[in-house]
């Protein structure tokens, strides 16, 4: 079927960047993957297989991949899939491609560390000719790219953008909903890193169940006191993108975040876990953002606090744990 936006660039080509494309390509757009790495190109091209990011999944023969970013000027739409914390670079490099109103949709979930942006206004500096758009919600790659049922928030500020891009990459098992809402929608992918981390510390303790269920509920209410005060909607957040997301990241072991935590807790150092990793835990780098941007608004977020006090080695994971249960009783809210 023809779609509005029938080709589709997909920028960065980890394992998210690569299940977002196939994704792309089975709702039969045309499909560029760009990738940094050229192994990453040859892989996908020769192969049909991102080996080094998502090995052992078959991709479709008419995605193709190049290290090229002046071609992903020919896409009507762009997905950015680069981490948090390089998004800007990238966005500047392909800036001058960037025709004025394309959809660039924001698939990476963080805070910018360095301005404690969000990554919308991240991108309204480095291209502000293009049209934003969020993508987020409960997905994890492997899961996605094997066409295993999900459901994700797309949020534009034009409804009509939002709806196209939805039936431009929507499949019966990938399920993206529509929304207005991008601080929303922006909002709950980028603490949610941060909270899966301590759930993870709480699983890597074996304080049990009950504990991490406590610290996911607690955390969600930071979350959204965050979210409220910037302006989200309070039924995104409670929506795919937020409770959804949070719910998915902080109770599974697949999740890259989560299982950083639970190696935090096992005793791990922070630089041993993420030396190990050829992929991202953006929790790491947006804990101290999150912390920052609460300040801003004045929100109390004690969990964020301990997790930015331990990534920094600011506190022991011991006394993180300690200085949260020694907090005074307080009404719940």
């Amino acid at each position: 079927m023809v779609s509005k936006y029938n080709k589709i660039a997909v920028v960065g080509a980890g394992a998210w960047g690569t299940a977002l494309a196939q994704v792309a390509a089975k709702a039969g757009r045309e499909v560029t993957l760009w990738a940094r790495e050229a192994e990453v190109v040859e892989s996908v091209n020769g192969t049909r297989e991102n080996s080094l990011f998502l090995p052992g999944i078959a991709l479709d023969e008419s995605l193709r991949a190049t290290g090229e970013l002046k071609e992903i000027a020919q896409a009507d739409a762009i997905l950015m899939v680069t981490p948090a914390q390089h998004m800007r670079r990238v966005l500047e490099q392909l800036a001058p491609e960037i025709a004025e109103g394309k959809p660039v949709v924001l698939c990476a979930k963080g805070v910018e560390q360095s301005t404690n942006y969000l990554l919308t206004e991240v991108l309204a500096e480095a291209a502000p000719q293009a049209k934003a758009a969020v993508l987020s919600g409960p997905s994890f790659a492997a899961e996605v790219a094997r066409g295993l049922p999900t459901a994700v928030t797309l949020a534009c500020a034009d409804e009509d953008v939002a709806e196209a891009l939805v039936h431009a990459i929507g499949l019966p098992a990938f399920r993206p909903y529509y929304s207005s809402d991008l601080i929303g929608a922006e909002i709950g992918g980028a603490v949610k890193n941060v909270l899966a981390i301590a759930c993870g510390i709480v699983e890597g303790k074996k304080f049990g169940d009950s504990a991490r269920a406590a610290l996911t509920t607690r955390g969600f209410a930071e979350l959204a006191r965050l979210g409220v005060a910037m302006g989200a909607r309070t039924e995104t957040l409670m929506g795919l993108s937020g409770l959804g997301d949070l719910i998915l990241t902080c109770n599974s072991p697949k999740s890259r975040n989560m299982s950083l935590g639970m190696a935090l807790g096992e005793g791990r150092t922070l630089e041993d876990v993420m030396g190990a990793r050829n992929s991202v835990s953006e929790g790491v780098h947006s804990a101290s953002a999150v912390v920052a941007l609460a300040n801003k608004y004045g929100i109390e977020m004690p969990i964020a606090e301990a997790v930015a006090a331990i990534v920094t080695a600011k506190a022991t994971v011991d006394d993180a744990i300690a200085t949260l249960l020694a907090r005074p009783f307080r009404s719940e809210g």
